[in-house]
């Protein structure tokens, strides 16, 4: 078996100042390290905290690696998500719905064609359920 010790996910955006605007900025995840990746000063990788991993801006791509990709990202009040990231600009493709499934989902446009589905996890719902000991 593999034992992972740690995991991210390695994006590698067309527009690293505009990415890193967004994530920075936009969606407001906290830094966890920075490192140059050439010689100018564009040439920054960025590592963000996201959750239980990381997300690392890194390189330059001619065109989106992963179009189509979607990350989940979990937080606490999905509307009071809404508003802050609806206050700094970012593009809401869609806003809370709760889902038949149980969660309240909103998703928000990223670059390079990243989706992102805001997730809150109601109190009643089952992946909030621990057994009684």
């Amino acid at each position: 078996m593999v034992h992972v010790l740690s995991s991210r996910v390695l994006l590698r955006p067309t527009d690293p100042a505009a990415s890193r605007d967004f994530y920075g900025r936009v969606l407001g995840l906290a830094v966890q390290r920075e490192f140059e990746t050439g010689p100018g000063p564009e040439d920054l990788g960025t590592v963000y905290f996201l959750g239980g991993g990381h997300l690392e801006l890194s390189g330059r791509a001619e065109q989106p690696a992963n179009p189509g990709l979607r990350l989940w990202l979990q937080v606490l009040d999905v509307e009071a998500a809404h508003r802050e990231l609806r206050e700094r600009g970012a593009r809401i493709t869609r806003p809370p719905v709760r889902e038949p499934w149980g969660l309240v989902e909103m998703w928000v446009a990223a670059p390079d064609e990243v989706s992102l589905c805001v997730v809150e996890i109601p109190a009643d719902h089952p992946l909030r359920y621990r057994p009684a000991p």
